[in-house]
């Protein structure tokens, strides 16, 4: 039963390659076979005889040959065709890896490239915004001592204002005694 499975199957295998050909010239067994049918026919359907049922099974047994030669030498070419297939296949995934990773490893260049990069750009942001804080820093020192030394300005101006209407009232208080000592003495 296997066997009948298997040959069924390899004669389906075997119309559709030969649908898919194009179509070639009859060969000479094709020709001979064809021509023995059209005599049977012409004959007009009598029994055939122990020689034509002899050519017929020698033929029969060439076609099945030729068809099981042919059978053979599309399965080696299609096995054939499959390995040639998969190195392609495998030559060409190979090549195409290869460029991936030089495309992999130009890219992790690039990145450390930009990373560096990025990190020399953040120091020299941290040490301007640490030059700038230090400079703010100065700055109000700075400010705080101009402002110290305002207060004790106004603080001096103040005392020195006490000090002139001090004195003033001093003056005023000297002249009037001064007065009094002369009206005494005259």
């Amino acid at each position: 039963m296997s066997s009948l499975y298997t040959r069924s199957k390899e004669f389906t295998r075997n119309r559709k390659s030969q649908s898919d050909s194009p179509p070639a010239s009859p060969s000479p067994t094709a020709k001979t076979l064809r021509h023995e049918r059209l005599s049977r026919l012409e004959s007009g359907g009598s029994n055939p005889t122990s020689s034509d049922s002899y050519s017929d099974r020698t033929s029969a047994r060439a076609r099945r040959e030729a068809r099981e030669a042919r059978l053979a030498s599309l399965t080696s070419r299609v096995e054939e065709d499959s390995n040639r297939d998969y190195k392609k296949l495998y030559e060409s995934a190979l090549t195409e890896n290869q460029k991936l990773k030089t495309k992999l490893q130009e890219a992790q260049l690039e990145l450390a490239d930009i990373k560096s990069k990025l990190e020399k750009m953040a120091q020299q942001k941290q040490e301007k915004t640490s030059d700038r804080s230090s400079v703010l820093e100065m700055e109000k020192r700075e400010r705080r001592a101009l402002e110290r030394k305002m207060s004790e300005m106004e603080e001096e101006m103040k005392v020195l204002t006490e000090l002139k209407s001090d004195n003033q009232r001093l003056k005023d208080e000297n002249g009037a005694l001064i007065r009094v000592i002369s009206k005494l003495s005259k």
